[in-house]
């Protein structure tokens, strides 16, 4: 007697991906350039992947920096963008020249590798898109270099036209040529922060202020002693409290100093958020790989003795999604320390197979300072200063106030006597605090951002509701897609017929069942008839 078959069952049912390379390379900056090269050049399949240029419509949804409708209308033309992504990254002809499969405005929106849980895959599989389709692309290695994103603060002001992140300004700065700006101020006063000021004043575009919640700015003398000498005040003990509202965003910023006093007013069209930056982890997170918080990383990163590998074998990362590095932060020494990295990858990759790579990398540097700890004091001080009538979710319209005593958005009504008598502390009482749940109970993090612009300020909000260190709450957890895809361009996603044949329409009400071979036959009314009794 032949052994049953499970006709539920994935086995066997997944088609094989439409394509399949050795070495697949997410992002295109230094660190994913020098990877693609370096296994190239050593006769690996390689397909480098980049979001870059982005499509007007994710910038204007803030994907996947923190853009804040600075953007002008040039990030519209398509060809226009493609043209200065090539002159912004001249590597990309090398790269074409030794036969990398490059694939610009190309999105990877998840990772799977085969493990338990996923034993019915047809392979290790990455998941790509560009603005008409979607489909799969097998990779024997994967190395994600997807770099930063922009750490995001709410004020008083902050969900209008105007406020935007760090690394994004210096994306339209220079990648795109297209901000649309003519007053900065800028919050942080790092080495980051001080390049950026240094760049907006060469573009020609004034910035009014430095603002820093430490009493001494965090940056190198000489940059804050050149920048003063060009009429460039730091202001030192403050943060922003309020943005004033106009016509077309931001109009005027509103200064509190923290020890208390009087308010300082600047002039600015533009508030640049260059407080922090997050490595970016959300493709490495959905591919499985192990995560920790490391406040001297910058965040949650992946689990790695070297900076390099990650606890999946296939999967390796390079550049700042693997965690921010201590020491200078200049364009040139950043972009520098990333192809190092990128090259490190690519010669790890060669290593597993086998190949000549050149030296094990000696284990990583350890973290510098908790870049964690100085973010959780902007988040107190703008609460401090701010009040608690701000927006900590945008998306949701999730106040702070909603977050702390734990209510649902106001849109949803008024609280039951049952959450009247909770708040961040008896929750806290009860067990660990998660993220996850806080989303159930207020719906923070659950919007179209997909918690970009907030999943930081809600743990730190959290941390600072139930009085416990920022490192106790759990990373928010997030699923494929990573980025936000039109269904139309994930419908049209190959489905093999033999997996749609068997697949049963169920949506947990008993009345909403119907097999899948029914739908549209004169079945499917009978179904429908016996069922209404149910």
């Amino acid at each position: 007697m032949p052994d049953a078959v499970d006709v539920k069952s994935l086995v066997g049912k997944f088609a094989p991906p439409e394509e399949n390379f050795d070495l697949v390379v997410v992002g295109a900056g230094p660190a994913g350039l020098a990877a693609a090269i370096t296994a190239a050049k050593a006769g690996l399949s390689v397909k480098l992947v980049d979001e870059n240029p982005v499509s007007g419509g994710l910038i204007g949804m803030d994907i996947p920096l923190f853009y804040g409708g600075r953007a002008s209308a040039a990030v519209q033309e398509k060809e226009r963008m493609v043209e200065r992504i090539f002159a912004a990254s001249p590597g990309l002809e090398e790269a074409f020249e030794l036969g990398v499969d490059v694939a610009l405005g190309t999105y990877a929106w998840g990772a799977w590798a085969v493990q338990p849980g996923l034993a019915t895959l047809p392979g290790d599989v990455i998941g790509l898109a560009d603005e008409e389709r979607a489909w799969l692309t097998g990779f024997s290695h994967l190395i994600v270099a997807a770099g930063a994103r922009d750490l995001v603060y709410f004020f008083d002001g902050a969900d209008q036209p105007g406020v935007m992140g760090g690394l994004a300004l210096h994306a339209l700065l220079t990648r795109y040529e297209a901000f649309d700006g003519e007053r900065v101020v800028i919050a942080g006063s790092d080495d980051f922060a001080l390049s950026l000021a240094a760049l907006l004043l060469e573009r020609g575009i004034a910035v009014t202020g430095l603002v820093e919640v430490a009493g001494q700015p965090l940056g190198d003398a000489e940059s804050i002693a050149a920048l003063k000498a060009l009429g460039v005040p730091v202001y030192t003990g403050h943060v922003i409290k309020a943005a004033g509202r106009g016509a077309f965003g931001v109009e005027g910023v509103s200064l509190a100093p923290v020890a208390g006093g009087p308010e300082v007013q600047l002039a600015a069209d533009t508030i640049c958020l260059a407080i922090g930056r997050i490595p970016a982890i959300e493709l490495l997170e959905s591919a499985g790989v192990a995560t920790a918080m490391v406040g001297g990383r910058g965040g949650y990163v992946p689990v790695s003795g070297d900076g390099i590998s990650t606890s999946h074998p296939a999967i390796f990362m390079a550049g700042d999604c693997a965690g921010l590095e201590a020491g200078p932060e200049s364009r040139l020494a950043g972009e520098v320390q990333a192809a190092a990295s990128g090259e490190a990858a690519a010669r790890a990759v060669l290593r597993s197979l086998g190949r000549e790579g050149g030296e094990t990398p000696p284990p990583r540097a350890e973290a510098g300072p908790d870049l964690v700890a100085h973010r959780q004091r902007w988040m107190a001080a703008l609460v401090e200063t701010g009040g608690c009538n701000v927006l900590a979710c945008q998306c949701e319209e999730v106040s702070r106030a909603d977050l702390l005593a734990v209510r649902a958005p106001a849109y949803l009504g008024a609280p039951s006597p049952q959450a009247l008598k909770r708040n961040l502390h008896t929750l806290a009482a009860d067990g660990p605090l998660n993220h996850d749940q806080m989303k159930r109970l207020t719906r923070v993090s659950m919007g179209a951002c997909q918690a970009r612009r907030c999943r930081e300020q809600v743990s730190m909000l959290m941390a600072l509701g139930a009085s416990i260190p920022v490192e106790k709450v759990p990373l928010a957890g997030y699923r494929a897609p990573v980025r936000p895809l039109p269904l139309a361009v994930l419908a049209a996603l190959e489905e093999p017929a033999v997996m749609r044949a068997e697949w049963d329409v169920w949506f947990g009400i008993p009345t909403q069942w119907v097999p899948y071979r029914a739908i549209g036959t004169e079945r499917e009314a009978e179904i429908i008839r016996f069922a209404k009794h149910m």
